[in-house]
């Protein structure tokens, strides 16, 4: 790989980059994180089809508040509607090579990343830097997370915490290019919280079991009866018929639904809204979540927080960046809306660092410098050669292939696989 040597630090030079998301928490980085860049470079926006796209309105709500908000791409034909055009591969491809940048930036999840690094975006003339990054905590560096990212040229993190951790893997598993920190884009979006809302920001993932989830809600309701003069919402981050990043198989306002119905809960206690996250914040008093990158848009807007821990405070969970952050609770602590706020050291340490030393522009500036020049020794994929090719291949199928009929052969699939079963 290419070190960017101190020299070429100083000035960032005007760039042509082409942002490529998957999901509605990747466009959301992807949009922030270009948002922040200098005025000189010129910046595009597109979706790649996969079985998880974001709705139209998902990807509206991703780009509220940044330079993609209502604006037309230039990667889009005239006759095509909407801010962000969502692409398959081969569009994708035909939109890079007319819009010939410097930089490819992949803010996908991992096995896409991969597959258009290593295949659908690869032998771009010029060849463009490839860039790529997580889009929200990254707390415990994970291997897949460095493994699928390995074939780009420069990996970007948040924290000074992630930057550590992501470079002693790297250390210990080779590949890959260079890695730079910057300011995690959600937190200069919002105006300062005020207001009668208690947010409950969902994860798709966590808590896995139903049970808990239900417990949260009866918590909700519970904060309901108590304080009636609070609105409680919660904060979806899609509907039960649209995709996310990760499969929600237990949707909270299905589930509430049901519990309504069950006499559990009243109907009218809580309320389900979906929208950006930053103005639900700029109405609230307090939020509460699990684990969610929306509780550090929650601190940056001066809301006060609470994460629950009831479930356990562990790498599983995604919320063990939170610990020493003074802002862990139970469900007891937020039917009695018993919000924190969090330890300033803390801040410091984990997405809150001082600007200065975020250095992802001029990192990405120099690498594009040596591309010009080239001297750029293209980052090292670990997922090359033949051990990797048949998973290769099957992310490619989700690119390549519209999600519909990608679903159709997989429910075809599974029937066959039923059916010879007794044999």
């Amino acid at each position: 790989m290419t070190r960017a040597t101190p020299d070429r630090l100083l000035v960032p030079v005007p760039l042509r980059v082409l942002a490529v998301a998957d999901s509605d928490s990747y466009l959301k980085w992807a949009a922030g994180l270009l948002d922040a860049a200098p005025q000189g470079w010129t910046t595009e926006l597109a979706v790649v089809r996969t079985p998880i796209t974001p709705s139209p309105g998902q990807i509206a709500a991703a780009v509220s508040g940044t330079r993609f908000d209502a604006a037309r791409s230039p990667v889009q034909s005239p006759d095509e509607e909407g801010p962000t055009q969502v692409l398959g591969a081969r569009g994708l491809r035909k939109a890079a090579e007319r819009f010939r940048p410097d930089v490819v930036l992949l803010a996908c999840t991992g096995p896409v990343v991969d597959a258009l690094a290593a295949e659908v975006l690869a032998g771009l003339k010029p060849r463009p830097v490839f860039a790529t990054g997580l889009p929200g905590i990254s707390v415990p560096a994970t291997e897949k997370a460095w493994l699928f990212r390995s074939g780009c040229d420069l990996f970007i993190l948040h924290s000074g915490r992630e930057v550590g951790e992501f470079t002693q893997l790297a250390g210990e598993l080779g590949g890959g290019g260079e890695i730079a920190l910057a300011r995690l884009p959600y937190l200069d979006l919002g105006s300062r919280g005020s207001g009668d809302r208690v947010i409950f920001a969902t994860q798709a993932k966590v808590p896995a079991k139903r049970e808990d989830r239900e417990n949260i809600l009866l918590a909700l309701q519970s904060l309901a009866d108590a304080r009636p003069e609070l609105d409680i919402v919660v904060k979806l981050r899609a509907r039960d018929d649209e995709r996310q990043t990760h499969n929600e198989r237990h949707h909270y306002e299905r589930l509430w639904t049901t519990m309504a119905a069950d006499g559990r809960v009243r109907a009218g206690a809580v309320r389900f809204e979906a929208g950006p996250m930053h103005e639900h914040l700029a109405r609230a008093g307090g939020f509460v979540t699990v684990s969610s990158t929306a509780a550090l848009e929650a601190i940056a807007q001066d809301v006060p927080l609470l994460i629950l821990s009831d479930f356990g405070v562990s790498a599983e969970m995604i919320n063990l960046v939170f610990e020493g952050s003074g802002t862990l609770g139970t469900l007891d602590d937020l039917a009695k809306a018993d919000f924190r706020t969090p330890a300033p050291d803390w801040c410091q340490a984990n997405y809150f660092h001082d600007a200065a030393t975020s250095d992802w522009i001029s990192r990405l500036s120099a690498l594009v410098i040596a591309a010009r020049e080239g001297s750029l020794t293209p980052a090292r994929s670990l997922l090359d050669g033949p051990a990797h090719a048949s998973a290769r291949r099957r992310a490619r199928l989700r690119i390549e292939i519209p999600p519909r009929v990608l679903r159709y052969g997989y429910r075809t699939k599974r029937r066959i696989r039923r059916y010879l079963k007794p044999f």
